[in-house]
């Protein structure tokens, strides 16, 4: 008994069992690091926990979901009214970018247990919106829709790159306020892709 107990705490096996425990909680932790949700862009999402959003990333996504809503109304104009190939690419990329931020926006907002924006509504007569920056009016909105061609485009541009701005403005907003990482991340991407449209946009102004 004396020799089995003294094998057992000696330095030697202690060391030894030491290793094990340590390799077992590598490998837990390895496996639980492997279910670790990440952002858009591979980063760790540690934002995603419950209550890690503010008044201000609620603010961000429910008033740029009918923000995107109403570029896509417009960019959704252009396959019929445009004359440019140019135009018509752009309001494409529009789409393609905007529609699916609208969708990871409202997924949000309902895990937050806030109420999303109706789909649909005249954003540009509600009343919650009416002081949104870049946001076109109703007048605005039908006279697009009455233009053809080159006028179109002129007229599509000019508002884009309004409604662009405001976009900005308020991604900027969020950088500064905002505390889920997502919600700042994706202000970032909205910062960035717009504001190279607005550079495109201006320099096809330039040219009409």
């Amino acid at each position: 008994m004396t020799t089995s107990h003294a094998r057992t705490t000696s330095p030697a096996f202690r060391r030894a069992a030491l290793g094990v425990a340590t390799a077992s909680a590598v490998l837990l932790l390895a496996a639980c690091g492997g279910e670790q949700h990440t952002g858009a862009h591979g980063a760790p999402a540690a934002s995603a926990t419950a209550g890690a959003h503010n008044a201000q990333d609620v603010t961000f996504a429910q008033s740029m979901i009918p923000h995107h809503q109403q570029a896509l109304e417009m960019a959704r104009l252009a396959p019929g009214h445009a004359a440019s190939a140019e135009v018509k690419a752009l309001a494409a990329r529009i789409e393609k970018a905007q529609d699916p931020e609208i969708r990871t926006m409202t997924g949000w907002l309902k895990s937050w247990g806030e109420e999303p924006p109706m789909a649909g509504m005249d954003h540009s007569r509600h009343g919650g919106m009416a002081g949104m920056s870049g946001m076109m009016s109703a007048d605005d909105m039908a006279a697009l829709e009455k233009s053809t061609g080159a006028g179109f485009d002129k007229e599509f541009l000019t508002l884009m790159v309004a409604h662009h701005q405001g976009a900005v403005e308020m991604a900027h907003t969020e950088k500064a306020k905002g505390r889920d990482s997502r919600a700042v991340e994706m202000a970032d991407d909205v910062i960035a892709a717009q504001s190279a449209e607005i550079k495109q946009m201006k320099g096809l102004l330039a040219e009409k």
